[in-house]
């Protein structure tokens, strides 16, 4: 079996972006899929610090302090590009303009829960930003982690033990062994990496899921 790194499931995300799509790209993992859109289609990259038209990550010795994401990375600028309040940044977030959100994500239930801010340790620093707005204002939410934990835990749960970003609210979990989509059904698998089988799959998840249509 052959994990997937993190830029390869960047590039699995970009690949499932529409042309002509508005795009939130949350802090952490989901700021590498910038880098893996494909050169044929326009999509627009927003960031809730104010920022829409987005390009990818600056070349070394090419960044610009001034012009950075929310989570504080230099990134560049479309031509067309744009620079605006805060508070606009959000109602676009809040308003249902964003098409998809990128996120990554602590853990996510079979019913598509998202638990992405807090792990609930004493000695984690709680980080919301803008998750739950965007888990609630996004028309699609898509989400980017590694399947397991380090103590190999499943991060696909029944139900989070973890405080809320939203309920309810994922479409789509990419991780580095799949690909799932949240349906009412439940949790349907469309793609696995090489080297991995369906019924190992749902041994390492811990889940029932249903296998690709």
């Amino acid at each position: 079996m052959q994990r997937l790194t993190r830029d390869q499931i960047a590039a699995r995300v970009a690949a499932d972006i529409p042309d002509g799509a508005y795009v939130n790209l949350g802090i952490g993992l989901p700021t590498a899929v910038a880098n893996h859109l494909p050169q044929d289609r326009e999509i627009i990259l927003q960031s809730e610090n104010g920022v829409i038209g987005m390009g990818p990550a600056p070349a070394p010795g090419e960044e610009d302090e001034d012009l950075i994401n929310a989570g504080k990375q230099p990134v560049t600028l479309k031509p067309g590009g744009a620079y605006f309040h805060h508070a606009d940044s959000f109602a676009m977030m809040r308003g249902g303009h964003l098409d998809y959100c990128v996120l990554g994500a602590f853990q996510v239930s079979v019913r598509g829960d998202l638990a992405n801010w807090h792990t609930g340790a004493p000695d984690a620093i709680p980080a919301v930003g803008g998750a739950m707005d965007l888990a609630t204002g996004a028309k699609q939410v898509f989400v980017m982690m590694e399947h397991l934990t380090k103590q190999g835990q499943s991060k696909i749960v029944e139900a989070c033990t973890y405080p809320l970003t939203g309920v309810g609210c994922v479409t789509r979990i990419y991780t580095d062994l799949a690909v799932l989509d949240v349906t009412p059904d439940g949790l349907r698998v469309r793609d696995i990496v090489d080297g991995l089988d369906f019924d190992e799959l749902q041994r390492l998840t811990g889940v029932p899921m249903l296998p690709a249509a």
